[in-house]
């Protein structure tokens, strides 16, 4: 990877991506892979792979507007994989973090929800944690957000991308503007105490005029915070089939960016990454610490992730709509003894996890903890990663090489994909997708 060939190269929100990952042969028992793991906070996901539609610029594992039989028969095992993934872990595994995504969780009627929540109890506990749950301008009912608001829920996230219905259309996202009032309006009026709005910048006809009526639009709502998205556009999904070359798409992506932050930070927000952007006062977390890069996550459902130190696991990954229809059914057709292993996964060696706790500090705005690096691996991060150089020279990245600079972040979908091994690299290459 180049820092100079473009600074959309590719979002790292997780690290190693699925496509890194392969079968383990032999499966490990789960219980042997949390073992000598700590478990005093844990972050739960819960994966809901289905839609009401699948959007041009989606690559998740979704499918839209599946049987209804089927959302039956996932929700009946989902309890059985809970059950079994419960069993796996110590008796006083605590969690401190829970999120519900997908895919859209809302897709699921109030009373599926219901159902939902009753699997969750007998794993997480009941125990009142941060929840976040994301939605849609078109599930966001009262009926379903009711639901969530008594079940906990503390964040909600509403993929919005535009408020004008042309721009929406041409990101691959039919919708209307009465219906995301509708939804805006409802999940304030169901008190949670978080609201995230979803906006995407790139939009094939967009201008600085249009995006700043859908960041006007989205301040008017106050939201407690506001996640910025540069338009991808990837192999397999809708808008990749009929993608056509736009040679100034960078730049204008990179100032439709910098607009925001500046739009942002003067209504009193503050960056605390490339995407996230939070309202200076607004409610925080109240519940445990959890660390990323310390601390595991369980993951259930068929899309989901889990991770401990040494090993990283989910089922088959998939984006094209035969290929999610395939690991659904295999999903659905297991029996309850598959829930014991581990299915796909990566291990990741001590420079592997170097690199994973580099990447998930470094791209954060508060940047690297270089003292609990050192407490953690017994080395220093400088030492560990020489060419942090580089970005330094680039004026990337402070001397100490402990945070990124503002312009740093606007590269952080450079710098990311830049750092990643060359042997997670080959991996993802060498992964077709389907």
């Amino acid at each position: 990877m180049s820092l100079d060939a473009s600074p959309y190269q590719g979002y790292l929100y997780a690290y190693p991506h699925k496509t890194a990952y392969r079968r383990l042969d032999p499966r490990p028992l789960l219980s042997d892979v949390w073992a000598g793991e700590r478990q005093d906070s844990l972050f739960g996901y819960v994966h809901l792979p289905f839609c009401e539609m699948r959007c041009g610029f989606c690559n998740l594992f979704t499918r839209a507007n599946p049987p209804d039989e089927q959302v039956t028969a996932y929700l009946a095992q989902l309890r059985w994989q809970a059950s079994e993934v419960r069993d796996s872990l110590s008796p006083g595994a605590v969690f401190s973090r829970l999120a519900i995504g997908g895919g859209t969780p809302t897709y699921l009627t109030a009373p599926e929800l219901s159902e939902l929540f009753d699997i969750l109890g007998g794993v997480f506990g009941t125990a009142a944690v941060p929840l976040s749950v994301e939605t849609s301008p078109a599930t966001a009912t009262p009926d379903r957000l009711a639901v969530l608001a008594g079940h906990g829920a503390t964040r909600i996230s509403i993929g919005v991308q535009s408020f004008l219905d042309a721009e929406a259309r041409a990101a691959g996202r039919p919708q209307r503007l009465g219906e995301v009032q509708a939804a805006l309006s409802a999940i304030r009026e169901a008190r949670i105490p978080v609201l995230n709005i979803d906006l995407i910048y790139g939009i094939d006809g967009q201008t600085p005029a249009t995006w700043q009526h859908s960041l006007d639009e989205a301040l008017r709502w106050r939201p407690e915070e506001l996640y910025l998205y540069p338009l991808y556009v990837r192999p397999l999904t809708g808008l990749g089939r009929r993608a056509h070359a736009r040679a100034d798409w960078d730049r204008q992506r990179q100032e439709l960016y910098r607009q925001a932050v500046g739009v942002l930070t003067a209504a009193g927000y503050v960056r605390h990454s490339m995407r996230q952007f939070r309202r200076a006062g607004a409610p925080e977390p109240d519940g445990p610490d959890y660390c990323c890069q310390d601390d595991g996550m369980v993951g259930l459902g068929c899309g989901a992730r889990s991770y401990t130190t040494e090993l990283h696991y989910s089922f088959d990954y998939a984006v094209a709509v035969p290929g999610v229809r395939a690991v659904l059914d295999d999903y659905l057709s297991r029996p309850r003894t598959d829930f014991r292993y581990a299915e796909i996964g990566f291990h990741l060696d001590a420079l592997e996890q170097r690199r994973r706790w580099l990447l998930k500090a470094l791209l954060r705005a508060e940047g690297m903890d270089s003292a609990a690096y050192v407490t953690r691996f017994g080395t220093a991060h400088t030492a560990d990663f020489p060419r942090l150089a580089e970005l330094v020279d680039r004026g990337w990245l402070n001397p100490a090489r402990t945070r990124l600079t503002d312009e740093g972040l606007a590269w952080s979908d450079a710098i990311g994909p830049w750092l990643v091994s060359s042997g997670v690299r080959e991996a993802m290459r060498g992964y077709v997708l389907r």
